[in-house]
C-alpha cells in the first residue's frame, strides 16, 4: 500500500525537467518498476508458501524490494521543481500515510478473510504500483559510459558526509524499527488491548506526517545548524521516557514526539545528501546514506531482544534511549567534521 501511494505521488509530478526525466528512466524509474514486480512476485509466493523457509524467501524479496525502492524515490523527489525539503517532506508524509492505511487494511483483511487473500491484496498493490510506473512518460535515456557496478560508490565512501548521514539515518530509523517490533510488546505487557495499541502505534506515523508537512520548509543543513542534534535528543527522550508512565496520554504524547523527531531527522539527512552530492551521483549517495536505515532495522530488534530477555523490556527501552542519546551527542560532535573539507 505504501509503495503504491509513493509511486502514484511521483507519477503525478508532470513538471519534471527533461534532463531529470532522462536520469529517472536510466535508474530511478527502472528500479521502481523492478520493486513493483518484486512485490507482485512476493505476494504470489507467500500465498502458496509452506513452512518457514518459503516464508523467509518471500520476506527477503520484500525487504530487498523496499530497500531498492526508497533511495530511488528519494532521488526522484530531490529533483522535483520547488524547495527540495518540501518535496521530500511530501514524499515522506505519503510514506507514513501509506503505513497507517496499509496496516489498517491488512489488519481487517487478516481478521476477515485470512492470510492468502491478504497476500493476494499485496500482489494487487504491487500491480497498481507497476501500472502507475508504466503510465509515466519515459523519454529516451541519455547515453552514458558503462562503469563497474561499484564505481559510483567507491568515491562516495571516502566522503565524510556519507558516514555522518549514515549515523543520522540510523537514529531516524530506530523508532520505526521499534514500532515494527517491541512497541506492540511493551503495550501488550502494560495491558493495552489490540485496538488501543493500534491507535497508539498509529500516532507515531501521524507525528511523522505532521512534521514532514509542517517543518519541511525550515530544514537547514550545514555545520552550524543544531537541527539534527535537537531531533536526535527528541528521539532519545521519547524512546527512553515512553515506558516511565503506563497511561494512554503520556504514551500517546511520546509516540507523537518520536514520530515528529524521526521525520525531521529523516528530512535532514535526505536534504543534506541531496545538496552535498552531484545530480548524477545523487541516487548512489542516497542509497549509501540509507544504509543507516537498513542497519537500524537489523540491529535494533536484535539489541532490544537481547536486553528484553536478559533485563526486561522496560529496562531495554531505558538502555536504548540512552544509546540514542549517545548517538545524538555523537552527531553534535561530528557535524562540523563532516562538513569540513579535507
Amino acid at each position: 500500500m505504501r509503495l503504491t501511494q509513493e509511486f502514484v505521488e511521483i507519477a503525478k509530478a508532470g513538471e519534471l525537467r527533461e534532463g531529470t526525466m532522462k536520469r529517472f528512466d536510466v535508474g530511478g524509474r527502472r528500479i521502481l518498476l523492478g520493486s513493483s514486480v518484486a512485490t507482485i512476485a512476493a505476494g504470489l509466493w507467500l500465498m502458496t508458501a509452506q513452512g518457514f523457509w518459503m516464508l523467509l524467501v518471500g520476506q527477503l524479496v520484500l525487504v530487498v524490494s523496499r530497500a531498492a525502492f526508497w533511495p530511488a524515490t528519494w532521488a526522484m523527489a530531490s529533483e522535483l521543481p520547488g524547495a527540495r525539503g518540501v518535496q521530500l517532506g511530501r514524499l515522506n508524509a505519503v510514506t507514513n500515510f501509506g503505513q497507517i492505511v496499509g496496516t489498517t487494511v491488512c489488519g481487517f483483511l487478516l481478521a476477515g478473510v485470512g492470510f492468502q487473500p491478504t497476500f493476494a491484496a499485496l500482489a494487487v498493490t504491487g500491480a497498481i504500483a507497476l501500472a502507475a510506473g508504466l503510465g509515466t512518460r519515459a523519454p529516451p535515456p541519455k547515453p552514458s559510459p558503462r562503469r563497474h557496478v561499484l564505481a559510483a560508490y567507491l568515491p562516495l565512501l571516502r566522503e565524510r558526509i556519507i558516514a555522518y548521514t549514515v549515523m543520522c539515518a540510523y537514529l531516524s530509523a530506530l523508532p520505526f524499527s521499534l514500532t515494527m517490533s517491541f512497541y506492540p510488546v511493551l503495550l501488550a505487557n502494560y495491558g493495552h488491548g489490540e485496538e488501543a495499541s493500534g491507535i497508539l502505534l498509529a500516532l507515531r506515523a501521524l507525528g511523522s506526517i505532521g512534521a514532514s508537512l509542517l517543518v519541511a520548509r525550515f530544514v537547514r543543513t550545514g555545520p552550524q545548524t543544531l537541527w539534527p542534534v535537537v531531533c536526535g535528543v527528541a528521539v532519545a527522550a521519547a524512546v527512553g521516557f515512553l515506558p516511565t508512565v503506563n497511561h494512554v496520554l503520556p504514551i500517546a504524547f511520546w509516540m507523537l514526539v518520536v514520530g515528529a523527531g524521526t521525520a525531521a531527522m529523516t528530512l535532514y539527512f535526505q536534504v543534506t545528501i541531496s545538496e552535498a552530492s552531484k545530480p548524477e551521483e545523487r541516487g548512489s549517495a542516497l542509497a549509501l546514506g540509507g544504509l543507516g536505515w537498513s542497519v537500524s532495522h537489523l540491529s535494533t530488534p536484535l539489541i532490544m531482544g537481547f536486553l528484553a530477555d536478559r533485563y526486561g523490556i522496560v529496562t531495554g527501552f531505558y538502555v536504548l534511549g540512552c544509546f540514542a542519546l549517545i548517538c545524538a551527542l555523537a552527531i553534535a560532535y561530528l557535524r562540523r567534521w563532516a562538513f569540513k573539507r579535507p
